[in-house]
């Protein structure tokens, strides 16, 4: 970046040169972005990250185990929904204020919200107890997930951010992995609840991390914080949510008026929330947004890429446990191939992108390997090679690491700086509106079709009807390996025809994706990060240079005292 202006350490005395110092900002406040600072706040970054995307996995492999223990097979869909539902509901709060407040100190409350949260997990003693403080943790994980996206898009230009989002896009691929290994590992040898005891140290460590490191600045509303906005997207979501979850669900159903009431509630409160948006001094999602091609088409990439992918990543642990035999660890070991897949191609597009500045072509291979992953797992039963699954997974992996930070990059790329934070956050809150819509709509299908077969092999086994639908409610691996060879083999069945087919309802989704991202225009990427076009910091030459004449005066003023016999009150740390 090319500047006419001069930085100057001197002025304000030796206690604020020592503060500014120790800070990393100039005499007017602005940060000073050198490359090891922008590296030492990406550390604290990918804690948070870590944190909120492996409690996003780390229950998939525990859930039979859980809802056995608990109580709740037939709701257990819920465990996955409420954390979707709470995050979703969050993610545009975030975004906003971390525009309009700064982000440091939101970042600060996530991680301290998802860790005593997760505490609250490990010692809940009833089901919807659990679930309760499941959607707590949300309330964190939305704020983990969104910030980090979007302060390195403050310290970093487009130009160059593929290769930071590549390994944040990793991050998630690990916890893909890393959180069922964790996950199974508990259940097989300790107990479901270390879970959510790991959480506890690990959220303390990102904690002090982004204590020490995280050094932005913090900002003053200057205008009216759109509160109503803020509770109509709520209360739409939420009527959303629980719109779909009861009409696929066996209790309820599509003709229940209950369903209704909450698809009424849908209409009404998003016909009141566009209303409101229209006329808001300072929209929680600026409608103008959706006059704006490039982020309309990535943030229905994302939306259709979420119901297909969390739909997909809640359910085939439990496929792998109860259809294929395989523990707790060994199912989550059995997403590896996956890890691989998506952490290769995150790592190579960002490369790619930062190198050539084009990024259309990800999203369209990203899609067409997703696809390809979904027809495939339709075809999985209790009989299939677990190297088959392996290589199926690995496609499925590949083709996600070739969108999801993609996606976010573009989207970023296309608005004011000023807005980034919030252009981020509605990108991601659609994605996970699909998310909580495929785990609620396709958990709900699975559920329902499972619970059905269940309970007839159960009563066939000559099992009274309160008897079958008290086995089928508190069914974990454990229960199953005690059946009778006969019924084990018959529940194994119910489980593989239960989930196989519900990818072919992913399949027109995948390929409507597919559609979309062969319109998706490349624009040149902006060599200007978020916090230096809003002129809150400096970087490139200019911050080396900065930095450099802090340390000299610094050095300099150290000289003088030990020269006068004074000690050195104020030494400045680089």
């Amino acid at each position: 970046m090319t500047t006419e202006k001069t930085v100057t350490p001197s002025g304000g005395g030796t206690p604020a040169k020592a503060a500014r110092a120790r800070r990393g900002s100039t005499a007017d406040g602005q940060l000073i972005l050198t490359q090891r600072r922008i590296w030492i706040i990406f550390a604290a970054l990918i804690a948070g990250m870590l944190l909120s995307s492996l409690d996003q996995t780390i229950v998939s492999t525990a859930m039979p185990t859980i809802v056995g223990q608990l109580g709740g097979v037939e709701n257990q869909a819920w465990i996955t929904t409420a954390y979707l539902l709470a995050t979703t509901i969050v993610m545009p709060i975030y975004g906003k204020f971390g525009d309009v407040l700064g982000r440091r100190n939101l970042f600060l409350l996530a991680i301290a919200i998802f860790t005593v949260a997760s505490a609250a997990c490990a010692f809940s003693t009833d089901f919807w107890m659990f679930v309760v403080f499941r959607a707590i943790q949300g309330l964190g994980g939305g704020g983990l997930m969104i910030l980090s996206q979007a302060i390195i898009a403050d310290i970093v230009p487009a130009s160059e951010r593929g290769k930071y989002l590549g390994p944040l896009g990793g991050i998630f691929g690990l916890a893909a992995v890393g959180g069922p290994l964790l996950g199974g590992f508990f259940v097989d040898h300790l107990t479901w609840n270390w879970a959510f005891y790991i959480n506890i140290p690990v959220g303390i460590a990102a904690f002090a991390i982004a204590w020490f490191t995280l050094t932005l600045p913090s900002k003053r509303a200057t205008r009216r914080i759109d509160v109503a906005g803020v509770a109509l997207l709520s209360v739409t979501t939420a009527c959303l949510i629980f719109f779909t979850e009861f009409g696929g669900n066996a209790k309820h159903g599509w003709g229940a008026p209950e369903t209704w009431l909450f698809g009424a509630g849908l209409v009404i409160a998003g016909s009141l929330f566009v209303f409101v948006e229209n006329r808001a001094d300072d929209p929680i999602i600026p409608l103008s947004f959706f006059r704006n091609r490039i982020f309309v088409i990535a943030t229905a990439i994302g939306f259709v890429l979420g119901i297909g992918m969390f739909a997909a990543l809640a359910f085939v642990p439990t496929f792998l446990q109860m259809a294929s035999g395989a523990s707790a660890a060994a199912s989550g070991l059995l997403l590896l191939p996956m890890m691989v897949g998506l952490i290769g191609t995150s790592i190579i597009s960002g490369q790619v992108i930062t190198k050539t500045s084009r990024y259309r072509m990800f999203p369209i291979l990203g899609t067409v390997l997703v696809g390809i992953a979904m027809v495939l797992m339709t075809t999985l039963t209790a009989d299939t090679p677990i190297w088959l699954i392996c290589v199926y997974l690995f496609v499925f992996g590949a083709g996600l690491g070739s969108i999801m930070q993609v996606v976010v990059l573009v989207v970023q790329n296309s608005v004011p700086a000023k807005d980034v934070g919030t252009a981020t956050s509605t990108n991601n809150y659609f994605r996970e509106v699909g998310s909580a819509l495929g785990v609620a709509v396709f958990g709900a299908v699975f559920t329902s079709r499972l619970t059905d077969k269940l309970t007839d092999v159960f009563t066939q086994a000559g099992a009274s009807s309160s008897d079958a639908s008290s086995a089928t409610a508190t069914l974990d691996p454990a229960a199953l390996n005690k059946l009778p060879s006969a019924v084990h083999d018959l529940v194994v069945a119910a489980y593989a025809d239960s989930l196989a087919p519900v990818f072919w309802y992913l399949v027109p989704l995948i390929a409507i994706a597919f559609v979309l991202s062969l319109f998706l225009k490349n624009i040149p990427l902006s060599d200007v990060s978020g916090m230096v076009a809003r002129g809150e910091a400096i970087s490139g030459a200019e911050a080396e240079a900065a930095e450099a004449a802090l340390a000299e005066t610094a050095a300099a003023e150290a000289a003088a005292e030990d020269a006068a016999g004074q000690p050195r009150k104020y030494r400045s740390q680089r």
